[in-house]
């Protein structure tokens, strides 16, 4: 018996990465089909009740015709596309986590959603690790300035050159798989570095850093890096309070999400001189909309939320959603499943 298989992938998890991964986890006992979603060339958004998406409804009803499992990256799993396609069992999302996805509707339709956690953790350490770099060095200014035919000697004057991340103090806010990653680099460069996450003890920090609480962190660091999930609790969980604790001449990295910060606060303390810089990949609102502060407030470095993107990342992405097909397939349970009770026998 052939499993029909949806490759729904786009410009940066290839549909031929997601299919040479599939059969290489199973060689035989499948058929694909292809569609290819437009992000990133196309930012993802909303569609109908998930976030984050790429695609439309209505053309997903069409290619899930008869199929069984879906690999794809940014696809939406909605409450009408699982009424539409009553032949869909799995769904395999290769991004960090499922938000792509109604999660309830997909249990209530019997339909099995899995992820791909931890596919971009080094890439996006290695980012934070280059926008640390670049926002304490004005890497971007000054080869704008450069590029400009101008040479800035101004920048090598005392009040405008940064500190070395040998002997300074970072502090890491979330320390799962990026900021552990972060950690260890920092390490290598001779930094002391705190980590504040209720959800780590001490012993797993392996002795590449020093769990402090969170007021603690931001009194002593000169670079704060924020790698914690959004939840209610961590939504803003850095503004003008937070902030105004830091050391004068500090820094803010964002890597994580744009929820987490206080983007109005953050300005408001470049613009008046407490902090020396900030670098951010992420923002609460992306595509970054014209008028916004960030675009014209200084000494800001920003990357368009692409601290993830390797070539590494699409081929892990691909590998962890396939090693979940062939599970799948063999009857084994599924390794990074978020709704394990779509598979109990009354929802299947």
């Amino acid at each position: 018996m052939t499993t029909r298989i949806l490759a729904a992938g786009d410009h940066f998890v290839l549909n031929r990465l997601l299919i040479d991964a599939v059969e290489r986890e199973v060689p035989a006992g499948v058929e694909f089909t292809e569609m290819t979603l437009p992000w990133p060339l196309t930012p993802f958004g909303p569609v109908a009740e998930v976030d984050e998406a790429s695609g439309t409804e209505e053309q997903l009803i069409e290619s899930l015709r008869g199929v069984e499992i879906c690999i794809t990256q940014m696809a939406p799993l909605t409450e009408k596309i699982l009424q539409a396609c009553p032949d869909l069992k799995l769904f395999c999302i290769s991004r960090g986590g499922p938000v792509n996805a109604n999660l309830e509707a997909a249990t209530r339709h019997g339909v099995a959603v899995t992820s791909a956690p931890g596919r971009n953790a080094a890439a996006t350490a290695e980012h934070t690790l280059g926008m640390m770099l670049a926002a304490i060095r004005r890497i971007p200014q000054t080869n704008a300035d450069l590029s400009a035919g101008t040479w800035r000697g101004d920048y090598y004057t005392y009040d405008n050159v940064g500190p070395e991340l040998e002997g300074s103090t970072i502090g890491l806010v979330g320390y799962g798989a990026i900021g552990s990653r972060v950690a260890r680099m920092l390490k290598g460069f001779g930094a002391e570095v705190l980590v504040h996450d209720p959800y780590v003890t001490a012993d797993l920090l392996a002795g590449n850093a020093e769990m402090v609480g969170l007021d603690e962190l931001l009194s002593r660091s000169l670079v704060v890096s924020l790698h914690a999930r959004v939840t209610p609790e961590t939504t803003k969980m850095i503004g003008a309070a937070q902030i105004a604790a830091m050391p004068a001449g500090s820094i803010i990295i964002n890597c994580a999400r744009g929820a987490l910060l206080d983007y109005d606060a953050l300005c408001d303390a470049l613009d008046s001189g407490h902090l020396f810089g900030a670098a951010f990949d992420v923002f609460p609102e992306e595509p970054i909309p014209a008028g916004s502060r960030l675009l014209t407030t200084r000494n800001i470095v920003m990357t368009p939320h692409l601290a993830g993107a390797s070539k590494q990342t699409a081929a892990k992405a691909a590998t962890i959603v396939a090693g979940d097909v062939g599970r799948y397939l063999r009857g084994e349970p599924l390794a990074h499943c978020a709704n394990p009770e779509a598979l109990r026998p009354a929802n299947r």
